[in-house]
């Protein structure tokens, strides 16, 4: 298994990109995605990557917005070439108008 680096590049095929373009796609008017990053993580069964996505949202109702955002995140069929989104998780971030995105994929 290799192990994580901030230097070193991802894994062949890793869909930190691709997902980040997927999820921009799927997020309220008025909310930006910040920079992102992904850990590698495996189990004894399954290797894969932890993916977090800062999320900036327009004025509003967070708890609200973190819910519908959570509730539609989690019933995408996400598109991942030899990948599969296993979970998805939106919590409240730092300030009070952000969201930390959290998507946890494995290896087909």
């Amino acid at each position: 298994m290799m192990r994580w680096s901030p230097a070193r590049p991802p894994r062949p095929g890793c869909p930190h990109r691709r997902l980040r373009t997927l999820l921009a796609r799927e997020l309220p008017q008025g909310a930006t995605l910040g920079a992102s990053t992904f850990r590698p993580w495996a189990s004894a069964s399954f290797v894969g990557a932890r993916h977090l996505f800062p999320c900036t949202l327009a004025l509003g109702d967070v708890a609200t917005a973190r819910a519908a955002l959570h509730d539609r995140l989690s019933a995408i069929e996400w598109t991942l070439p030899g990948h599969i989104v296993a979970d998805v998780a939106v919590e409240c971030g730092a300030g009070p108008d952000m969201l930390g995105i959290e998507i946890l994929t494995v290896e087909d």
